[in-house]
């Protein structure tokens, strides 16, 4: 599938933030989290936060990166309904592409929730490693995520 990245506007924050997953994934939910959702909703936000297209300009999902000493750190999120279909590999491949180009980093950073094997999965065959385990309060308690990196 072709990808097209787009700065991100009000109306993909709008049709992001009602997305809703399947149940365990129902933890990515926008809504689960107040923190998360101000954060996300808010313009002064937006520099480094891009909607992804695909064919018949469908929005598929999101990504958004943070630059900080040759490191960038990435946040994702595809549309539910493409969710466990084989997407994923191909989606954060087009977004590490993008990043690289935009950025020039030295080397990807992300985190994901600990019972995400689906989505760790993906991110190992793209060449992330995993680091470490931490806690991080969200959603209203404690969770477990995994910090993965890779080179650039």
């Amino acid at each position: 599938m072709n990808y097209e990245f787009r700065p991100i506007t009000v109306d993909d924050v709008r049709a992001i933030v009602s997305w809703h997953y399947d149940p365990p994934y129902d933890f990515y939910d926008m809504e689960s989290d107040p923190e998360d959702l101000a954060r996300f909703t808010n313009p002064t936000n937006w520099d480094d936060k891009y909607a992804v297209f695909g064919a018949d300009d469908e929005r598929v999902g999101f990504f958004s990166f943070e630059f900080s000493d040759g490191t960038l750190e990435i946040g994702l999120g595809m549309c539910p309904h493409l969710t466990g279909r084989g997407n994923g590999r191909s989606f954060v491949e087009a977004g590490l592409a993008f990043a690289r180009k935009e950025y020039d980093p030295e080397q990807f950073s992300l985190a994901v929730a600990t019972f995400n094997d689906r989505a760790i999965s993906v991110y190992e065959k793209v060449g992330f490693e995993r680091v470490e385990v931490f806690v991080q309060e969200t959603n209203g308690g404690e969770y477990e995520f995994l910090e993965m990196r890779r080179d650039a």
